[in-house]
């Protein structure tokens, strides 16, 4: 008498009941993966934002003179226009006196390029530093840049947020110039030192 081998492998309605249940899993995880990637894209958005203006401060301290830092949606270029939600950022250093050429005006640049897809940054579309890193206001910049450059009483803050995503991030920029980025969804205290 033959004896049966036991079959290896699984059956067609495993194979199905096992694909049904990836597919559910699957469908469960795409709402928390969609909103994982929109607070990435709108974090790096706010990264981006905060090193060019550590790098613009750097550069006023770094050359002795005036640099603004300044959101646009064209390319940026020297005194190419300033946008409030713009979708790029460059960094240009200021003449001393208005007849001075600068050689090198622009300093550094830098683009959102598809993070910037439904990401609203909501903010000034330039700000100045002086010689000291410090904010400075700075009226002569609205003829190269369309936007004068002011010092609040308290301050400069850029909010970014993109749709889809459950965290605002905040940029802060005090008067004596230090940046700061904080995530609005948290609370700042010993725990959250991130928090706003």
């Amino acid at each position: 008498m033959l004896m049966r081998r036991p079959a290896h492998g699984f059956s067609l309605v495993e194979l199905m009941m096992t694909m049904t249940l990836f597919g559910i899993l699957l469908l469960m995880g795409v709402p928390m993966l969609s909103g994982t990637i929109a607070n990435s894209k709108a974090r790096s958005v706010a990264e981006s934002i905060q090193n060019g203006l550590r790098t613009a401060q750097t550069e006023a301290l770094r050359r002795s003179r005036q640099t603004v830092f300044v959101l646009t949606s064209s390319a940026p270029t020297a005194n190419a226009g300033a946008v409030a939600n713009g979708t790029n950022w460059y960094i240009q250093v200021l003449p001393i006196v208005s007849t001075e050429t600068v050689d090198t005006p622009v300093v550094d640049s830098g683009s959102f390029g598809n993070l910037a897809s439904g990401v609203t940054i909501t903010g000034p579309a330039i700000i100045c530093f002086n010689s000291m890193g410090r904010l400075v206001a700075n009226s002569t910049t609205t003829a190269a840049f369309g936007a004068a450059c002011t010092v609040p009483t308290g301050p400069i803050t850029y909010d970014v947020a993109k749709s889809g995503a459950n965290r605002t991030f905040e940029l802060q920029v005090n008067l004596g110039g230090q940046v700061r980025m904080c995530d609005k969804s948290k609370t700042l205290s010993t725990t959250n030192p991130d928090g706003c």
